[in-house]
């Protein structure tokens, strides 16, 4: 098979393959074979960056059906992997100094200012709520 856009190299599939959480294939009544991580990591790859629908994943890619890479990444997002996966990617970023600290930002959706910021005002409720008795 040729490789294409969206193959993982083997670097990085090294730096994923260590952080997913394994799961043992059963011994009786083993079912159907499971897809393996690296095609289903590349068909949410895929997926998320063209934006297409999880349904359109076409099969002809070899990442297996949209609802299975939708499947596994909903268990690598329960399993902790995405976050433990970009502190990885940072700490080898910074090994091989190719972080450009020029070009980075910081907001407060990223750190919040809790010290010396005034008090947000309570938002008042745009609940429903019982009209005033006019009789």
């Amino acid at each position: 098979m040729a490789a294409s856009t969206w193959d993982i190299s083997d670097e990085l599939w090294a730096a994923v393959e260590s952080l997913l959480p394994t799961r043992e294939r059963r011994f009786r009544y083993p079912g159907r074979k499971r897809l393996s991580d690296r095609a289903a990591l590349q068909g949410i790859l895929f997926v998320l960056a063209t934006g297409i629908p999880w349904g359109a994943l076409p099969i002809e890619l070899g990442f297996g059906s949209g609802v299975t890479c939708w499947r596994r990444l909903e268990e690598w997002t329960d399993a902790g992997v995405w976050p433990a996966l970009h502190v990885e990617l940072l700490r080898r970023l910074r090994a091989a100094d190719k972080l450009d600290w020029d070009r980075a930002c910081i907001d407060g959706s990223h750190v919040q200012a809790k010290k010396g910021a005034p008090r947000r005002a309570r938002a008042q409720s745009t609940a429903a709520s019982r009209a005033q008795n006019t009789t």
